[in-house]
């Protein structure tokens, strides 16, 4: 290959990625029109979805996570079905069942899918219903697809799970296993408006008519840049830096500092590494960048490793939570050539 084919090739490549991102700021510009000043949550929710991951949404009710999820889907053209988490959730109530069907005389028994069969499907208030139900989602997640008796059926893609739970009522819940949370790519925190959000929400949400955002994008685009996130390059250094963030939130490893040896049980597990290089490779996806950096790793740090911590009860005791060692983390472990 010539200089010349070359040099067209990175430009052919370059009006891509700039393509890309222009149609990921028009999508985060429509989502704007309808979720107040929410612009770094929905840009963490963009950027888990661009890497083809599940994603975790606490926070108070209230805050528009339902809407949020709702509108994402809208603008992104995806099919979208909400589930409401509650104690009697069985698990064929998610993925679907057999039911009979007489006229059928060579299979008498037919599937009828469940509402997991969407692109986006908001788990609500994830916590409130108990293993056995909160399990049915794990295959789902993992692997896109759903068993029901000996047939395994595939799920739409792209496919991805939107979960809410509450942090502040505890009674009547059940707290997701780690083995589950670890299977969500970014758990995300939403806070509490200010005042003066929170004026803009009333009038956009007690008015004649309630804001709606245009569809922009289609299922077939989405699945697109999915692939593009995968292409795009980390040097091994930047790849280097994940792992050693990871390693340094295990107490055991010399790596890790005084705090997190004394609040820390069990670190993050190897899908950290695979959470914060596909966010960082997200990242630099939509800023129309063919190669991701240090500080796109930085950048999704929290999201990507909050809820992969298991702390101990003297944590608990001290007011210590996982965000503020990871921030600690981020701020002293050396990027670069080691």
């Amino acid at each position: 290959m010539d200089q010349a084919q070359e040099q067209g090739n990175q430009s052919e490549i370059q009006k891509i990625l700039t393509g890309v991102s222009k149609r990921l700021t028009e999508t985060q510009t429509a989502i704007a029109q309808v979720i107040v000043r929410q612009e770094e949550v929905v840009r963490q929710v963009l950027i888990a979805l661009l890497a083809g991951g599940h994603v975790l949404l606490e926070g108070v009710p209230g805050l528009g996570k339902t809407a949020l999820v709702r509108t994402v889907a809208r603008v992104s053209g995806l099919t979208f079905r909400r589930i409401q988490f509650t104690p009697d959730l069985m698990p064929a109530d998610i993925t679907g069942t057999q039911v009979f069907d007489p006229q059928n005389t060579v299979n008498p028994f037919r599937f009828v899918p469940g509402p997991v069969f969407a692109h986006i499907v908001l788990a609500d208030e994830i916590n409130r219903t108990t293993p056995k139900t909160q399990s049915a989602l794990l295959e789902a997640m993992q692997e896109h697809t759903v068993t029901s008796g000996r047939n395994t059926y595939p799920l739409p893609e792209p496919f991805f799970v939107l979960a809410t739970q509450n942090p502040l009522e505890m009674e009547g819940t059940y707290p997701l296993p780690e083995a589950h949370l670890d299977r969500f790519l970014f758990k995300i925190n939403v806070s509490y408006p200010t005042a003066e959000e929170m004026v803009v929400i009333a009038g956009r949400t007690t008015g004649t008519e309630e804001p709606q955002a245009p569809q922009l994008l289609a299922p077939e685009e989405m699945q697109r840049w999915l692939g593009l996130v995968r292409q795009v390059v980390v040097v091994e250094d930047v790849m280097a830096y994940a792992v050693r963030l990871v390693l340094a939130t295990q107490p055991d490893n010399p790596l890790a500092s005084e705090k997190v040896r004394r609040f820390v049980r069990y670190g993050a597990s190897p899908r950290g590494v695979q959470a914060l290089i596909l966010g960082a490779r997200a990242e630099a996806l939509r800023d129309g960048r063919s190669l991701a950096g240090y500080d796109d790793i930085r950048r999704n740090a929290l999201a990507a490793l909050r809820h992969r911590l298991i702390l101990n009860f003297e944590a608990a005791a001290e007011g210590i939570s996982a965000g503020d060692l990871i921030e600690e983390i981020v701020q002293t472990v050396p990027y670069g050539a080691q």
